[in-house]
């Protein structure tokens, strides 16, 4: 069975970073490497949204509110999915998932970024 588990949530001062990571278990590295894995957020009231997805070939996409300050990475001998935010503000507090899409999705249980001063 896949798993998925966040880590590295917290409080943040406005500009400060945090780095999530994803861990996925389960599953050899070279399935791993063939999935395609999202981070998404839901904040209080609002609706989940992509935040940024790489593919199984390390293409990158993401969402205008996080371009230039957000950067997804992987590592396929790990099993890991990283999201390392910059700059951060008050409007990306929210609870972030982290996603792996190969033939089915999974979820991860979400962590919480809190963004205040």
């Amino acid at each position: 069975q896949v798993q998925l588990v966040e880590s590295g949530g917290g409080l943040v001062q406005p500009g400060g970073s945090l780095k999530l990571s994803c861990a996925a278990s389960g599953l050899t590295s070279s399935s791993f490497s063939s999935f395609v894995m999202s981070w998404y957020r839901q904040a209080p009231g609002k609706e989940r949204e992509l935040v940024a997805t790489v593919t199984s070939t390390g293409g990158r996409n993401y969402a205008d509110s996080v371009k230039g300050r957000f950067t997804i990475s992987r590592d396929n001998d790990k099993n890991t999915v990283d999201l390392q935010m910059n700059s951060l503000k008050l409007e990306d507090t929210a609870v972030y998932y982290c996603r792996g899409v190969r033939f089915r999705g999974y979820w991860g249980q979400g962590t919480q970024v809190t963004v205040s001063s």
